[in-house]
């Protein structure tokens, strides 16, 4: 097994990724690079959507040198687990690496979907848990990571997303969905 926590984080596109069926079961690996190239390797994810104490969602800009939908708006941070690792684990690994940020994190469910990046080339193809956890802080996120982050409220974000739905990263609408009925309801979606 993969220890996240201590893996070189050097080249990114060269970790390892879990590989899973249509009902989430791990089938095998590969590098992130590799399951990113079209048509697309099913894979495990997770995305994480902090919310505020007057129920704001924290959204960063990723980054201009991200190889997957750069410079579009989504969650909090996501990444991917090593295969055989913990999600929660490895996104409160890669919250702390991208935003600077550390929270207790609940599944909120499983988003999938796939989703292909004209501009690189590249492509998602992911069963992404979806997480949320609760902040009032400042973030400090990694100029390498995120070129910008804000704090808005999900019906605000949910116009928006409707308005210019070429500025947001694809998966944020359906992570939205599950994220916010979680925190309002306390209830997973399964």
């Amino acid at each position: 097994m993969t220890d996240t926590l201590v893996q070189p984080i050097s080249d990114r596109e060269a970790l390892p990724v879990e590989l899973v069926d249509d009902a989430g079961r791990a089938v095998g690996a590969c590098s992130v690079a590799e399951a990113h190239m079209a048509p697309g390797l099913l894979h495990r994810a997770f995305s994480v959507l902090l919310f505020d104490s007057e129920g704001r969602v924290l959204l960063q800009q990723r980054a201009a040198v991200k190889t997957r939908f750069p410079l579009l708006w989504a969650n909090t941070c996501c990444g991917h687990p090593a295969p055989g690792d913990s999600v929660a684990t490895a996104a409160a690994v890669r919250l702390s690496q991208e935003m600077g940020l550390t929270a207790t994190l609940s599944e909120a469910g499983i988003y999938r979907y796939h989703a292909a990046d004209r501009r690189t080339g590249r492509v998602e193809s992911e069963w992404d848990h979806v997480l949320i956890g609760e902040l009032d802080g400042t973030p400090r996120p990694d100029p390498a990571e995120v070129a910008d982050y804000v704090w808005i409220r999900p019906e605000a974000l949910r116009d928006a997303l409707t308005d210019n739905p070429a500025a947001y990263a694809p998966w944020l609408a359906g992570v939205l969905d599950i994220a916010h009925h979680a925190h309002v309801t306390g209830i997973p979606v399964r």
